[in-house]
């Protein structure tokens, strides 16, 4: 306490024995015009502004609460962040909600990966009824029911982007669709799986086609649709421009509906298109239930194929050739033992030992 009544006395002397002409300048970006100051800070991101920006002087936290710094909120972070050990998420909660307050009603724009709770999305749908943009990223903790009541609080929402999202029902789809009548690009994209035999699921797209006809713009990056809900989404959307149907492989456009596909989308995907510029994971899981430690093999398509040894009730070229184990022998070896056969004796219907 005395040390620190000290420091403060010394400070008030020297003050008093500095003339003022002697005294140091005021740093020269406090002169600035508010508006070229604005224009330096929306070049910042989010934690660049809380953390660092408005600390710099009053001045620039003065500017920091202006809204149209924050008419766009992008926290996105790399996932190793997240698996840092004694990692606290509620910081980045905290930061967020603390941004979307800043925008007082002007967000336009939110971009969240890994950490958005069902309390987060409802504290911004109830403050940003003029969002355009949303997009969410492996956010585990968002619950169906909250993501449908929450969106219904956007009625201006033209873009919507769900990355890795298991609990957003197709019926949460088709409610978007009727609360967001202005809704023109629309992104679901999951991890593509190839074998064993997966079940098809047309719900989704049936949704999209009933609910969604303004989309221009469709990505459906491996989703388990096929030719029957690619026909209902061309029928529903009669704007489509650009669709991305990559690792859904069960979509075959053949005949005329792929004529009518190539015909009407200016922009497509196929399911074997390259994944090269893919910002996430490419990877196809051939066991959805067992790939805790998969092994990486190349195809020759260009895509990243991980290879599980789960208890198969069938085998499916994942190429649809019929030369399956060519250039895969490491994998299945001709010749193994019966101790060594992975499916057993009597994997084969017809009782014989076809490969091993």
């Amino acid at each position: 306490m005395r040390g620190s009544r000290r420091k403060k006395f010394l400070i008030r002397r020297l003050m008093k024995k500095t003339p003022a002409s002697e005294l140091p300048p005021p740093p020269p970006w406090i002169e600035l015009p508010t508006e070229l100051t604005l224009n330096i800070l929306n070049r910042l991101g989010v934690v660049e502004l809380l953390e660092s920006a408005q600390k710099v002087c009053t001045t620039w936290r003065s500017v920091c609460e202006d809204s149209s710094l924050w008419r766009v909120i992008d926290m996105k972070f790399p996932q190793h962040r997240y698996d840092m050990p004694y990692f606290n998420m509620s910081c980045d909660i905290d930061m967020c909600r603390n941004a979307v307050d800043r925008s007082r009603g002007e967000l336009i724009d939110i971009n969240i990966e890994y950490f958005c709770t069902d309390e987060l999305l409802e504290h911004i749908s109830e403050r940003s009824s003029h969002l355009k943009r949303l997009r969410l990223a492996c956010c585990d903790g968002i619950s169906s029911h909250c993501f449908r009541e929450s969106v219904k609080k956007f009625p201006e929402l033209e873009e919507l982007h769900l990355f890795f999202m298991p609990s957003i029902l197709y019926e949460d789809i088709e409610a978007i669709g009727i609360s967001c009548p202005n809704l023109k690009s629309f992104t679901f994209n999951d991890r593509g799986y190839k074998l064993p035999l997966v079940d098809v699921n047309n719900n989704y797209a049936f949704a999209i086609a009933k609910s969604m006809p303004n989309l221009h713009h469709l990505r459906l990056f491996g989703n388990r649709l096929t030719d029957e809900g690619m026909q209902a989404i061309l029928d529903g959307c009669p704007h489509l421009e650009s669709l991305d149907l990559r690792q859904c492989y069960k979509v075959e456009l053949g005949g005329d509906l792929g004529k009518r596909c190539s015909d009407r989308i200016k922009y497509l995907k196929q399911r074997y298109d390259s994944t090269s510029d893919y910002e996430w994971d490419a990877d196809v899981y051939f066991d959805e239930n067992d790939h805790a430690n998969p092994s990486n093999y190349d195809d020759p398509f260009g895509n990243n194929y991980v290879y599980s040894m789960g208890p198969f009730d069938d085998y499916t070229d994942p190429f649809n050739n019929d030369d399956f184990l060519f250039g895969y022998e490491d994998i299945f070896p001709i010749g193994l033992s019966d101790d060594h056969n992975p499916f057993g004796n009597d994997y084969f219907s017809d009782g014989e030992d076809f490969f091993f």
